[in-house]
């Protein structure tokens, strides 16, 4: 710590010796920079205040209805993007300013200008903003802050409309687009239906569902076929041990009466006739029925051929007996059943096996209908949800154009300055005052390195390294002491008359000011 204050000694000591050098410079560099100061051209700052309302009364109540845009946000960044080239340009010509302009490179440099000193403040939370802007001609400025107030409304109001003429245009390109689709993807599962129709069926049930019905059928008509075969051999079992009486009769075929045969072939007869009314000739239950007829026939014939080798003589009706004739009647409908459903049993098999060969290209022919639905489910999706934000859009175009978003309020107009905003004089002179004696300090410094002295022995032993053996002390005397006084005080009375040339200097621009 005694070296470090010892330093600041040595150094302050060597200083002091051509204190009048730093003295001489800080009156140069004060003067000089107070004329400065004082030839500084006046600047006059107008400035306006504009208040953006975005809180609209229709914006709670159209909510959910119409696009809410975060107004808040647009403001805040239109407030600074507002200072951009092309707006500089135009408040350039809103403005007059080119009128004086003879070269590019004064427009260029006018820009530049324009765009550093035009200022957009804005208070905290709050859509209150301040536009300012500071010439030296006081209504050059009052119409640069006028012409960028209108940029700033017009703007605002601008960019609302053409943000949402864009959106309404993107949106119809996106609609007209998905209607395409929609007719391409409805055409292909169209044709997809048309070509697998025999497959898909009527797409209320899968082939599961249909094969278990069908399946079901069968069994159901099985076991009919069934207790219709056990009705007809009941009855056959009731029949053993009667024997018909036959009269006489011709031994043609045809005029031979077998109860048993004819009441059989008779009601297969009267079911042909009504399957034919229901059914075409091709189908199974009348090919069947048909078949059957043919082979009940030839059985007759066999048995009159059989009546004739044995030489019998008495043909034709049954005997008498009621009993007998009832259950010859039944048992010939119980064997017209049980052809009708085993026919019927043939065609659910034929069904089955149809069904079952068509299942296999089931699951193939699923995935690409599921496909088919999925891709046009997913345009369906977005082409409803387009619309629904079309209309949106054309009701919040509606709602900003009659009664607005935003509201841009004029708190204070542009002002016309009557006083100069800037150079700050009575702040300034005495910063210049201060800049001198700091020159002057540097100064004294700079010196006292380049022309460094020793002002004690031990100074002059550490730079040496030489021992000092004595100092030869100089005796004050009177005139010394009087000499030294004078200097002191010439010293003081020029830094007093320093100090009380710029306190003046600032006294003086408060009258001219004030």
């Amino acid at each position: 710590m005694e070296e470090l204050v010892s330093q600041i000694t040595g150094y302050l000591r060597g200083m002091w010796r051509y204190r009048w050098w730093g003295l001489a410079l800080a009156w140069i560099v004060g003067i000089v920079a107070g004329v400065v100061i004082y030839k500084m051209p006046d600047k006059y700052e107008s400035s306006a205040r504009v208040f953006v309302d975005t809180q609209s009364v229709l914006r709670p109540l159209m909510a959910g209805l119409a696009v809410q845009p975060n107004v808040d946000q647009q403001i805040a960044m239109l407030s600074r993007t507002l200072i951009s080239r092309p707006n500089v340009e135009k408040l350039i010509t809103m403005a007059d300013l080119d009128l004086g302009i003879d070269s590019p490179e004064q427009r260029e440099a006018l820009i530049t200008r324009l765009s550093k000193d035009l200022r957009i403040g804005s208070a905290q939370r709050t859509n209150l903003f301040t536009l300012s802007y500071d010439d030296t001609r006081p209504e050059r400025a009052q119409r640069v802050v006028q012409s960028l107030l209108s940029l700033f409304v017009e703007s605002g109001l601008g960019n609302k409309r053409q943000d949402a003429d864009s959106a309404r245009r993107f949106i119809e390109e996106q609609i007209r687009s998905y209607e395409t689709k929609l007719t391409e993807a409805e055409n292909r599962v169209k044709e997809f239906r048309l070509r697998n129709m025999g497959i898909l069926g009527d797409g209320a049930r899968d082939y599961i569902a249909q094969i278990g019905s069908v399946t079901a059928e069968l069994q159901a008509a099985q076991l009919e076929l069934r207790e219709a075969e056990n009705a007809r051999d009941s009855l056959q079992r009731q029949l053993v041990g009667e024997e018909p009486v036959l009269l006489p009769q011709t031994p043609s075929a045809s005029a031979v009466s077998i109860p048993e045969i004819d009441g059989r072939i008779d009601t297969l007869k009267r079911n042909l006739d009504e399957l034919l009314l229901r059914y075409t000739d091709r189908h199974p239950d009348v090919l069947g029925t048909r078949r059957l007829i043919e082979e009940l026939e030839a059985q007759k014939q066999q048995q009159v051929d059989a009546m004739q080798a044995m030489g019998g003589s008495q043909f034709g009706a049954l005997d008498s007996n009621p009993v007998y004739q009832q259950m010859k009647l039944a048992f010939a409908q119980a064997e017209s059943r049980a052809a009708s459903l085993r026919a019927r049993v043939s065609e659910y098999q034929s069904r089955l096996n149809q069904l079952r060969e068509q299942s296999r290209q089931v699951p193939e022919i699923e995935a690409e209908f599921a496909q088919l639905n999925r891709d046009y489910a997913v345009h369906k999706s977005n082409y409803d949800a387009l619309v629904a934000r079309r209309e949106s859009a054309n009701i919040a175009v509606e709602m900003n154009t009659q009664a607005g978003v935003a509201d841009f309020r004029v708190i204070d107009p542009p002002t016309l300055p009557t006083a100069p905003s800037a150079p700050n004089r009575i702040l300034l002179i005495p910063l210049a005052g201060l800049a001198g004696l700091a020159a002057g300090f540097a100064l004294t410094f700079l010196i006292s390195q380049l022309r460094p002295a020793f002002s004690d022995p031990r100074g002059l032993r550490e730079v040496t390294g030489l021992p000092v053996l004595g100092t030869v002390s100089m005796l004050p005397t009177r005139e010394r002491m009087s000499a030294r006084r004078r200097g002191l005080l010439a010293f003081g009375l020029g830094l007093v008359a320093y100090a009380g040339a710029f306190a003046a200097a600032v006294v003086a621009l408060r009258l001219i000011q004030g």
